[in-house]
């Protein structure tokens, strides 16, 4: 991801206050069996990555642009002894607003000391601890704008299994902690994180050959990924990456894997994950402007994360609603990975027809998933672009020259989403996070009476990598559908292509939303 040139890093040691760090506030709702929800008052920390890294003494920069000051960083340790990140100018500085229930990612923001180009900010629960999630059993649904992200951009909101302190009591050299967004982790083992364990993160840096503000590291930093949201207007994909070790851990050069090292699939984390992404899954009317789930407008996106009778993860389930209506996730009509779910049987197959290396199953598939999401994670909010691969991953062709299945992610240009040039010609993009809720199955939207899809649904994928799978699996619905000749409530009805049910039970009746969506109501 990209930073700010006053930019720090996450782990570092000391905290300083040249600027007063003021988190803004964002309210979100926790709710209960039946659907009554409650305010939560909460806040947002940008990430210590953003931040301003200088001498604890004086305002000296101890990074500067892409580079470390070697002057001062002499070792990890000696750095992070000496310098701190600071206090963040979120809006000023960082593009960054909340009002309400509303999060406002601003691209690139031009401000005294340079240029910042997107952000990642975590949900607090205090001043000084992450808000924790447990996903396993429960829903989570947000309100997303990505009508003004387009090709190439990524408005991401994701969990992942990173310290509630920021590491703050694990590593004695840090002494900033949550407050200031240590800590970060994620399934990719980032080698791009400028504090790690509570160490500086310089030896061995190497300043980005296209990226001002970035660089790698000798270190990396591993944890669990759960990828509800990668987006733009484009496409869409949500993608669970377990790994071995799923707590955060830190991890060394090219054995960390993912996509700042030579081995891609060298580390204790599966950087591809099992993805579900529609238009890689075959449905290329179902997300986009003017279509099914319309981006050019407002939607909620509600992600179950339902259980077997073992109480173990069976079924990663998609919803929208959109104008008042709930819009199952799309089916796929990939031949031989058929669903509209993330199941492991999905996954497997997913993996064996689109040929991918199946990381996946190798670091423990959902069995780990569900451990993972069993635990405590953070929420993480942000918008990026791709220095490395453009964003073709999520939005175009990929690899560029591919031609079987699964290669097709969505309909962007492949000579699209090159940073230096969505960064000069859309710098005035953001998305908007809102109205966030979590609770029990069922609990945060009118969910359809079958508690599952319906035949009509698309698949959404998350891309991190290259490549990955999607699995679908409707042995964990809440609730079983009715005896009924007709298409259940909410089940899709009609519509262009549509060769399904076209009758509903009663008392509802199949009501045409567009050309290609009719819906029972």
């Amino acid at each position: 991801m990209d930073h700010d040139n006053r930019a720090a890093w996450p782990f570092r040691q000391q905290a300083c206050s040249l600027t007063t760090e003021t988190q803004p506030s964002l309210s979100w709702q926790k709710c209960a069996a039946g659907g009554s929800c409650s305010n939560v008052s909460g806040s947002v920390t940008i990430d210590a990555n953003w931040r301003w890294t200088h001498t604890v003494s004086g305002s000296e920069n101890c990074y500067d642009g892409n580079k470390w000051n070697t002057a001062i960083c002499t070792s990890g340790l000696t750095c992070a002894t000496q310098c701190c990140v600071d206090g963040a100018d979120y809006g000023t500085t960082y593009g960054i607003k909340t009002s309400g229930n509303s999060l406002d990612l601003k691209f690139v923001t031009k401000h005294q000391y340079g240029t910042n180009v997107g952000s990642r900010v975590y949900l607090m629960e205090s001043q000084t601890k992450y808000q924790m999630f447990n996903l396993l059993g429960n829903e989570f649904t947000f309100d997303v704008d990505v009508s003004n992200i387009g090709c190439g951009l990524n408005g991401a909101l994701y969990f992942v299994a990173m310290d509630q302190d920021g590491g703050l009591s694990k590593y004695s050299s840090n002494k900033a902690g949550a407050k200031y967004g240590t800590g970060y982790c994620d399934a990719q083992c980032p080698r791009d994180v400028k504090f790690i364990n509570g160490l500086a993160n310089s030896a061995g840096w190497e300043p980005s050959s296209n990226d001002a503000n970035a660089g790698v590291g000798g270190l990396g930093s591993c944890c669990a990924e759960m990828d509800i949201w990668e987006a733009n207007n484009a496409a869409t994909a949500y993608t669970p990456h377990p790994c071995t070790n799923n707590s955060q851990h830190s991890c060394s050069g090219n054995s960390c894997g993912g996509t700042y090292s030579d081995d891609r699939y060298g580390g204790t984390c599966d950087p591809d994950g099992c993805d579900f992404n529609s238009y890689r899954q075959g449905d290329k009317t179902f997300y986009g402007k003017g279509l099914k789930v319309d981006t050019a407008q407002k939607m909620t996106v509600v992600t179950q994360f339902l259980t077997n009778s073992a109480g173990t993860l069976s079924e990663i389930k998609r919803f929208y609603v959109q104008n008042g209506v709930v819009i199952p996730n799309s089916e796929s009509t990939i031949p031989g990975n058929p669903g509209n779910s993330l199941t492991q049987d999905f996954c497997d197959k997913q993996k064996a027809v689109f040929g991918d290396v199946d990381v996946f199953n190798a670091r423990g598939g959902f069995k780990k998933m569900s451990e993972a999401l069993a635990a405590p994670m953070v929420l993480v909010m942000s918008l990026w672009d791709d220095h490395y691969a453009n964003m073709l991953w999520l939005d175009s062709t990929y690899p560029v020259d591919g031609t079987g299945y699964g290669t097709q992610r969505g309909p962007c240009a492949t000579t699209s989403g090159v940073p230096s040039e969505i960064e000069a010609s859309v710098p005035n993009s953001n998305v908007v996070f809102s109205n966030i809720k979590f609770g029990p199955i069922g609990s945060t939207f009118n969910q359809p009476s079958t508690g599952g899809g319906s035949s009509t649904s698309s698949t959404t994928a998350r891309a991190t990598a290259t490549s990955s799978t999607t699995i679908r699996t409707s042995t964990t619905s809440t609730s079983a559908a009715p005896a009924t000749t007709g298409a259940a409530r909410w089940s899709q009805c009609g519509g262009i292509g549509w060769t399904g049910a076209t009758t509903c039970a009663s008392p509802y009746t199949c009501q045409k939303q567009n050309d290609w969506y009719s819906q029972c109501l």
